[in-house]
């Protein structure tokens, strides 16, 4: 079966289990560091769209990948990058999926307010947004849908959590034809 939508970016973390001396580490490229506005240093690689969130601790975040071979490529190029500021990191570390984004289209239009008044986990106000809000009920999944068809999940930590929530979300709407 075609998926119905495209990841648009994973959040994960990861620990490197060793201080960060990030004075040291403001002096590299594609930095931003201001402890008085944000305790962790900013570190962007533009040409993978990712960006790191550094923190003394050796905690990261890393948003913009789209993929886990495209956080773990980005790593590989932060470390390399520490290393010009004297920074090696010893120990093995490992990529935590904290969320997954992804955005597709159910290829139909959805009459958002029958959607509305017919599921209870629904919040939807179109005076303020023109999206209803849908929780999977027993899940930390959360769809956006809209009138045309278009939708955005979030709080997936894998792949085939999107598969399934996707079956349910269809099943919701198809049962409200």
């Amino acid at each position: 079966m075609k998926k119905l939508y495209r990841v648009e970016n994973i959040v994960a973390s990861i620990s490197l289990k060793t201080f960060i001396p990030l004075k040291k580490v403001k002096k590299l490229q594609h930095t931003q560091y201001n402890p008085e506005q944000f305790p962790g240093l900013v570190f962007r690689l533009p040409d993978l769209h990712v960006t790191f969130l550094v923190f003394s601790s050796g905690k990261l975040v890393c948003t913009g990948g789209r993929s886990k071979a495209d956080i773990h490529n980005a790593m590989h190029r932060l470390l390399r990058e520490l290393r010009k500021a004297n920074v090696s990191v010893k120990t093995p570390w490992k990529i935590e999926i904290q969320n997954i984004v992804a955005s597709g289209n159910l290829n139909r239009n959805l009459d958002l307010n029958k959607i509305a008044y017919g599921v209870e986990e629904t919040e939807y106000n179109p005076e303020q947004f023109p999206g209803l809000v849908y929780k999977i009920p027993n899940s930390r999944i959360t769809f956006l849908l809209f009138g045309t068809g278009k939708i955005v999940c979030t709080g997936a930590k894998k792949i085939e959590e999107i598969d399934e929530a996707i079956n349910k979300l269809t099943a919701m709407v198809n049962k409200l034809k």
